[in-house]
């Protein structure tokens, strides 16, 4: 039982998270208005930086809410998990700007972590998930993305393959 809750919570983890690549990949740059909307931080780097945009987030929740039921979960419970991990990600590109990476450099933990770890917090009684759980569930989300990044960069669907 405990498996299928930890794969129910992957799935919504891996939907949220890749539904802004693959709309920014079907519609390149359309409507891909930043939400920083270039607004620079006190040290002179940009909020969040380009590629964050509203479409992403707008996208990520809708999507992910739309295909919850498909995966077991509610459409609110879909809502919240993309929220909560377009938030992390946020958070991972705030974080990066201040420590001056280039927007969509690589920050190995700092761009699996905030984005599993946060909406797997937030939804952990609703997902059913322990503790214990939810550290598992952050390890395969870390190691799954950064071979899936690469997978979807051989296949043309990432500009970076991390």
């Amino acid at each position: 039982m405990q498996l299928l809750l930890i794969l129910q919570a992957l799935c919504l983890l891996a939907t949220a998270n890749g539904i802004p690549v693959i709309v920014k990949k079907l519609l390149g740059s359309w409507a891909a208005l930043p939400l920083d909307t270039g607004v620079k931080w006190l040290d002179g780097q940009p909020l969040f930086g380009s590629s964050k945009t509203v479409r992403g987030i707008v996208a990520s929740i809708t999507i992910t809410a739309i295909l919850a039921p498909l995966l077991g979960s509610s459409v609110g419970l879909g809502a919240l998990v993309a929220i909560f991990a377009m938030l992390g990600d946020l958070f991972s590109s705030f974080a990066k700007r201040r420590l001056g990476f280039l927007p969509s450099a690589q920050a190995v933990g700092l761009d699996q972590i905030p984005e599993s770890l946060l909406p797997l917090l937030v939804c952990q009684k609703q997902l059913g998930l322990s503790f214990a759980d939810v550290a598992i569930c952050v390890g395969i989300f870390f190691a799954g993305e950064l071979i899936i990044s690469r997978v979807l960069y051989w296949l043309h669907v990432r500009d970076q393959p991390y």
